[in-house]
């Protein structure tokens, strides 16, 4: 095969834009009702995700962290219309995903892809891996059946596979080749954003690397754009552009990766990093900010500032007045932000 597939001439033929976000998130929520009774009666609403603003331009990696339960996977997949959101927009390229209909967000599903956590449980076992990568390509028409064998050898070649691991089952392979071929599945529709919702968490921390390194190729050969989910700080810092700190449910603070690791300026923001090891062993005795208590129930989440529960510098005004996200490219939602 060519050095040039022909996945990758169709994606340098319709690079994205650059200055013009490709995805814009407005004021998104998403509510789980609470029901009880023999009647199943609404009670309450679970505040998974509650009012998120953000954009994601071409190119760039956007990353989603924080404790679990914050609402990073919800947001991914609200996003990508998997599960649609309660309230708010997502705008891809223009175009309100909320406002089109079946068929048109149909049409539209090739261009945003996800990557599962678990790359165990998000393939079928019952098929080989060429029926699994041949599918979307079947499903939404972007291959007759005298391509599809050569794209899907094409792919597999793209992410570290041979054309003859096609004809082998999931269960035949290592977690690191199955997150591969979870890989290879979103590449192949040839997307524009790709979700990757914690794709590196179930792997040994080698592997985690070979497929972080895998991800960046990707993303210059094709031009991708990612919104990057994850828990673990060492793998956000090496692949993110931009850094979305979450907590219950809202973003606390966004900056870029150099902004967020050198001058964390919420609270939360900085108990996060002091958690983080540092390779250095000279470092390893830094003072470190140690959060008390619990993630508060997102049914009933605190009033004011939702981490004041928490936050060793809260004071009255926190518990009265819930802060915005502001600032300029550096943003933070925080009465008294860290200097």
């Amino acid at each position: 095969m060519s050095s040039t597939t022909s996945l990758e001439t169709d994606r340098k033929a319709d690079a994205p834009r650059q200055g013009t976000p490709l995805i814009e998130v407005q004021n998104l929520k998403k509510y789980y009702p609470i029901k009880k009774g023999i009647l199943s009666k609404t009670v309450g609403h679970v505040k998974a995700v509650d009012g998120l603003n953000f954009s994601i331009y071409p190119g760039e990696t956007i990353s989603l962290v924080g404790e679990s339960g914050c609402g990073k996977s919800t947001t991914g997949q609200a996003i990508v219309q998997l599960d649609p959101p309660t309230e708010g927009k997502v705008i891809f390229q223009g175009r309100d995903l909320s406002t089109l209909s079946n068929t048109e967000l149909r049409q539209l599903r090739p261009q945003l892809q996800i990557i599962f956590q678990d790359p165990y449980s998000s393939l079928n076992p019952r098929k080989r891996v060429g029926d699994l990568l041949a599918e979307p390509l079947l499903v939404h028409k972007l291959a007759d059946k005298s391509e599809v064998t050569r794209k899907v050898d094409d792919i597999l070649e793209i992410v570290g596979l041979t054309k003859h691991h096609r004809n082998h089952y999931p269960h035949e392979f290592s977690g690191g080749q199955r997150q591969r071929i979870g890989i290879a599945r979103a590449l192949i529709l040839n997307p524009k954003l790709i979700v990757c919702d914690e794709p590196v968490s179930a792997l040994d921390v080698s592997i985690q690397a070979q497929v972080l390194n895998l991800l960046k190729d990707l993303q210059q050969k094709f031009q991708l754009t990612y919104l990057f989910i994850a828990h673990g700080l060492g793998a956000v810092k090496y692949i993110s552009d931009r850094i979305a700190v979450m907590y219950l449910g809202k973003i606390v603070e966004l900056g870029t990766t150099e902004e967020i690791f050198k001058n964390p300026r919420h609270p939360y923001t900085q108990i996060l990093l002091s958690a983080y090891p540092v390779p250095n062993p000279h470092l390893r005795n830094r003072n470190r900010v140690v959060v008390e208590g619990d993630v508060p129930n997102p049914a009933n989440p605190p009033k004011g500032c939702s981490f004041h529960t928490r936050c060793p510098l809260a004071q009255s005004i926190c518990r009265e007045k819930t802060p915005d996200l502001m600032g300029s490219g550096h943003t933070v939602a925080c009465h008294f932000p860290l200097a």
